[in-house]
């Protein structure tokens, strides 16, 4: 692997884990390559710092593609929510009703924020179980504060049968508001319970 490729990749893992892991193989190829820059460094060289800056400012911020594993992420907590015995029956209608408003809504919000604390936001591991509402909540880890909540509640109208319906909640106003984001027909049967 080239030297600059190597030294790129280290930087690129300990920007993302705040410096709580760096791949040390790789800082040992590189350091045995060159043994004058490795005592350069533990001396504290200020070259070597403008390098390590310069190789720093080379990994840049993909917005894009952040959000594209954001949304990504987003539909497989989704899924996982509807469990086998729901989503099978309302996958399609999800994929092209839901999904894309869901997608929108991210999309949105994340244009509310600079893109320096973008990278900060994640989205929960695992959705409710049971009768919970919560499909996955999107939290700034930095601050450890929820900023999306999006959530499927279970509708049963008078004489309509049983509908999910599908909204997000905000830090905005607290989180009391529902934003809908539309909702499907399950039937006149009590649906089961969710990741069943």
């Amino acid at each position: 692997m080239n030297k600059w490729l190597r030294k790129s990749f280290v930087v690129m893992v300990s920007l993302l884990t705040f410096g709580l892991v760096t791949p040390t193989h790789l800082i040992n190829n590189v350091d045995a390559e060159k043994p004058s820059e490795r005592r350069s460094f533990e001396t504290g060289s200020l070259s070597n710092f403008d390098q390590r800056d310069e190789f720093a400012n080379e990994i840049e911020f993909n917005k894009e593609e952040f959000l594209g594993k954001l949304v990504m992420q987003a539909e497989v907590q989704s899924y996982q929510k509807f469990g086998t015995r729901i989503k099978p029956v309302i996958e399609n209608e999800f994929r092209e009703i839901i999904f894309p408003n869901i997608q929108l809504a991210i999309e949105e919000t994340a244009a509310l924020f600079p893109e320096e604390n973008l990278m900060h936001l994640a989205i929960s591991e695992t959705p409710g179980k049971g009768q919970s509402e919560k499909i996955f909540n999107i939290r700034n880890s930095q601050l450890n504060k929820d900023i999306l909540r999006f959530h499927v509640r279970r509708d049963n109208p008078p004489q309509a049968g049983y509908w999910f319906n599908f909204h997000y909640h905000t830090y905005h106003d607290s989180f009391q508001s529902h934003h809908d984001l539309g909702s499907i027909y399950w039937d006149k049967n009590t649906p089961p319970k969710w990741m069943s």
